[in-house]
């Protein structure tokens, strides 16, 4: 499993971290999301999971990212 990590603007509260994890788990291959508002870092966890459907998925939600931190394996 990978955790790929998403600097996201915009986000400012509970709700918006709700709206940033329902679409993002909804990715083929997300098994998990993590959101934290306060610094803006979207974890994500899974296996063979497309940066470019991540980013798809955040921008439906209403946010935008501004990078792609680092990616890791798990």
């Amino acid at each position: 499993m990978a955790e790929k990590f998403f600097t996201v603007s915009g986000m400012t509260c509970g709700h918006c971290a709700a709206s940033v994890t329902e679409e993002v788990v909804a990715v083929t291959g997300v098994t998990e999301v993590d959101v934290d508002v306060r610094s803006g870092l979207v974890t994500v966890r899974g296996d063979s999971v497309d940066d470019i459907v991540v980013r798809a998925a955040i921008t439906d939600a209403g946010y935008e990212v501004a990078e792609i931190v680092r990616l890791a394996a798990a």
